[in-house]
């Protein structure tokens, strides 16, 4: 796939929440997926209903970015009961596509909304070619590849059908099991993954003896290590491919999908920001070492300002996936600590305001994430507070705590402090901890 045809390319953004599908489009995304708990794969960390669907759908369209609606478990009959009237409801949503993974759901949606795309959920396990082949004769018009697809079969699948739109996944959270097909919630708290309920037993920890399992017919080993905080033979690190982009967009990939609904939107700002800034200098023209250069200081960045399992290239290279045996995951020295609700401009100065996350203190480094991933770098000697109504307190403060009466701060800073970087509404916070 050529380059220029970057309107074509999209990066597409969880949201599980409507502040957080406001914070994934103002870093970027040029679409967001999101469903309510009953049919989404996200029952819990998700306050999504029609009236906030509908919300985020004309909030998101009126910036002309897209919506697609989540209906990806994989039903029993009890829920096929419920799904007519949730579709007819759809309608008013006006949904740019549905991603779904059950052949019955598709039927219903053909039925009820016949003009609204159906996306091929990464659920439904399409890794070949046949498979592919087969879900565009049903009608669909995107297919989100699984993750064990490779960059090769990629370029095989494209090269075959040059129509179909074809979605990966390119950051965030893997699943040990197939395609994220796991049955171990079920089987220890009676919480399906396949209905959006996981417990997530893989990230647990296990308690084991120094063992390793070889199958007599391969070289194959498998090592079980306890080390003194436990054992994490399942888990997954996380996936990162903010390096082999340009190799996707070669090999036809149509929408680059960040994981990660339950995450905060200080993840979304960072991942977000870090991935549009990435496209947009591969289509600007960027090449050779600068480009090289841009993409390892972005991979710095979503290396140490995020809490993460380790990164790992999945088998996008034809490689096996790499696991964690040791933690749940890393600790990052960094933290998020506020969201910009209000900014005022001036000629000489701009006038943050910003709502407090976790603890802020004076003193302390914190780095506004700006436009095109931007890092505005300020240390206040002190803060202002502002009363629900936006007026200031004359009284400065120096210490400050998120939660359920989180405070909104204020910050006035010089221009010159900002080096043309732009702050707005929506933009993220975060301090170097001590």
């Amino acid at each position: 796939m050529k380059l220029e045809k970057k309107k074509k390319l999209e990066l597409l953004a969880p949201a599980g929440n409507f502040n957080k599908l406001k914070t994934a489009l103002a870093y970027g995304a040029d679409a967001v997926y999101l469903g309510i708990p009953d049919f989404s794969l996200r029952v819990r960390i998700n306050d999504f209903d029609l009236k906030t669907l509908k919300e985020g759908a004309d909030y998101a369209h009126r910036q002309g970015k897209k919506v697609y609606i989540t209906i990806n478990i994989f039903a029993h009959n009890e829920h096929l009961k419920a799904l007519p009237k949730y579709l007819k409801a759809l309608k008013d949503i006006k949904p740019d596509a549905l991603i779904i993974s059950d052949p019955g759901i598709i039927a219903l949606a053909k039925k009820y909304l016949p003009k609204v795309e159906i996306h091929l959920s990464t659920q439904a396990n399409c890794t070949n070619l046949e498979s592919a082949k087969f879900w565009t004769k049903q009608g669909i018009s995107r297919i989100i590849l699984g993750r064990e697809v490779t960059l090769k079969e990629i370029k095989e699948i494209k090269k075959a059908l040059p129509k179909v739109e074809l979605e990966y996944f390119i950051h965030g959270a893997m699943c040990m099991a197939y395609s994220g097909r796991c049955f171990l919630s079920k089987l220890f708290v009676n919480r399906s993954a396949n209905l959006g309920d996981c417990a997530q037993p893989c990230r647990w920890e296990f308690e084991t003896s120094r063992y390793t399992l070889k199958a007599e017919r391969h070289e194959a080993e498998l090592e079980l290590v306890e080390e003194r905080h436990g054992s994490y033979l399942l888990n997954s690190r996380d996936l990162n491919l903010i390096k082999h982009l340009k190799e996707l967009i070669e090999a036809g990939v149509t929408s680059f999908k960040i994981e990660g609904r339950a995450k905060s939107d200080y993840y979304l700002a960072t991942v977000c920001g870090s991935y549009r800034r990435a496209l947009d200098l591969i289509f600007g023209g960027l090449k050779g070492n600068k480009l090289k250069k841009e993409l390892e200081y972005l991979n710095h960045e979503l290396e140490t300002k995020l809490v993460h399992r380790g990164y790992t290239s999945g088998f996008l290279l034809g490689e096996k996936a790499d696991q964690n045996i040791k933690d749940a995951k890393n600790e990052s020295k960094w933290e998020y600590c506020g969201q910009v609700v209000k900014v005022k401009k001036n000629k000489e100065s701009q006038t943050i305001y910003f709502k407090v996350h976790n603890t802020i203190k004076a003193g302390e480094l914190l780095e506004v994430i700006g436009k095109n991933y931007d890092i505005i770098k300020i240390k206040p000697k002190a803060f202002f507070e502002s009363d629900p109504k936006g007026n200031l307190k004359t009284e400065k403060i120096t210490e400050a705590h998120g939660g359920g009466g989180a405070k909104v701060l204020v910050l006035e800073l010089k221009n010159k402090e900002f080096q043309g970087k732009e702050v707005f509404p929506l933009a993220v916070l975060r301090r170097l901890k001590k």
